[in-house]
């Protein structure tokens, strides 16, 4: 067994499937609530979730809560994509390579994550983008760190669903094909073709706030359910009525196949 597959293992378990409590928005959309403190937002969240996807500085500021034989697994972020400065806003969807996987390891990942946009308008972005990806990817593996690859489309909140979905069926086949070992998209109408039609693990992301821990919930299940191999949520478990209780709920669905509704009322969730 190779050391990438070690670490993956840190992830995914026997189950091969993960829980993954995302806090990096701070890399592009400024403090979110309940993630102005991330030292503090960790040690509410708990030891629930498989794993913990954060930026490369915010690592070692928060090493003690990793540093323990219990903690959750450290999935580091290492591009940038414009797309996420929801607040600027950007249009172009340009990546930029700012990290190295190097720099990942150093500071204690298990795990990176690389994102991806295509389909901007512009076939030199696109191009690049995709040259960022396969670049990062290709230097992760060299060091036994295992990719995961992240597929945002362009201009996500405006696409008509039957095109969006069809993005995120290339997008995510296409990082697939250039080394991801999981990825991390969104829940769309075609879901479970993504699923069938990707050779790895597809984590259904949270996407915006939901309006109660119950909705959030039901996005979980019908990502486990159209075949999602785990999910990625930030806001709505960081900013979850009890967050650790929230996750528990998701270990539920996710690993055991809970209903959402079933899980809300055992671990006592808003509704």
């Amino acid at each position: 067994m190779s050391g990438r597959e070690i670490r993956q293992g840190r992830v995914f378990g026997t189950s091969g499937k993960a829980v993954v409590v995302a806090c990096d928005h701070g890399m592009f959309d400024g403090p979110h609530k309940g993630m102005e403190d991330l030292g503090a937002m960790l040690k509410r969240l708990g030891d629930g979730p498989d794993a913990i996807l954060l930026s490369p500085g915010m690592l070692p500021r928060v090493r003690s809560f990793f540093a323990r034989r219990e903690a959750p697994a450290a999935i580091v972020r290492l591009n940038f994509n414009s797309v996420f400065c929801f607040q600027w806003g950007y249009t172009g969807s340009v990546i930029s390579n700012l990290f190295q996987p190097e720099e990942a390891l150093a500071a204690g990942a298990d795990m990176v994550l690389v994102c991806l946009t295509l389909r901007t308008g512009s076939e030199t972005v696109d191009a690049r983008n995709a040259e960022i990806f396969a670049d990062l990817c290709g230097k992760a593996h060299r060091l036994g760190l295992p990719v995961m690859g992240e597929y945002f489309p362009h201009s996500h909140l405006t696409k008509p669903a039957d095109e969006f979905g069809e993005e995120v069926l290339v997008g995510c086949r296409m990082l697939t094909e250039l080394g991801a070992d999981c990825i991390k998209t969104f829940h769309t109408s075609n879901f479970k073709k993504v699923t069938a039609t990707c050779a790895v693990p597809i984590l259904g992301l949270g996407a915006e706030k939901t309006p109660t821990d119950l909705s959030a919930l039901e996005l979980a299940e019908r990502e486990v359910r159209d075949g999602a191999g785990g999910v990625v949520f930030g806001r709505n478990a960081v900013q979850a009525s009890k967050p650790p209780a929230f996750v528990a709920a998701l270990q539920d669905i996710v690993k055991r196949g809970a209903s959402a509704r079933a899980s809300a009322k055992k671990h006592g969730l808003t509704a």
